[in-house]
């Protein structure tokens, strides 16, 4: 107990409470309730063989998958949402609140406008509308997410020569 107080000094209110909250989620603990002193831990999912599998964050998602921009990151979000959050949190369709609950979640920068994001998204072919504001992550979005993230220079096309032009003759 002493070694975590120490790693806390320093830190103040709302900034302990994200640590806690982050070390929490780490340890796929659920919070504390007012009524109670400690929180039963959350069973973490199986895995196919009945091995247990860690519960991975939308940080965690985020830090492994290093989205570039806000269409790559809200794809990441809607992916996280349908494939890999708890099972109180998955959704198949998502919209803007959702994106602004899981870009601070993960750290991501907001942009000016939330509610343009998932309709620019769209616009580049990761998600379909499907009404009333919300998005559903297309297999464009998906394979984006899993299969072309991160984008590192080993996945970087080499840059094109360029083809030498032919001069026009003056005359």
């Amino acid at each position: 107990m002493g070694t975590i107080l120490g790693a806390l000094e320093g830190l103040e209110g709302e900034s302990i409470q994200r640590v806690l909250d982050y070390v929490l989620g780490r340890l796929s603990l659920s919070r504390p309730t007012r009524g109670s002193s400690l929180a039963a831990p959350v069973a973490p999912p199986l895995s196919a063989d009945g091995g247990k599998v860690r519960q991975i964050s939308i940080r965690d998602l985020k830090e492994e998958k290093q989205p570039e921009s806000l269409n790559q990151m809200a794809a990441l979000v809607a992916y996280y949402l349908s494939e890999m959050a708890p099972a109180g949190e998955q959704k198949d369709e998502i919209n803007s609140s959702d994106l602004e609950k899981y870009f601070k979640q993960a750290g991501f920068k907001l942009p000016r406008s939330i509610y343009q994001t998932l309709p620019n998204a769209a616009a580049a072919g990761y998600f379909d509308g499907t009404g009333g504001g919300k998005y559903r992550l297309n297999p464009v979005g998906y394979n984006l997410v899993v299969h072309g993230l991160p984008r590192g220079s080993e996945t970087k096309k080499p840059p094109r020569a360029k083809k030498a032009r032919k001069k026009k003759a003056r005359r």
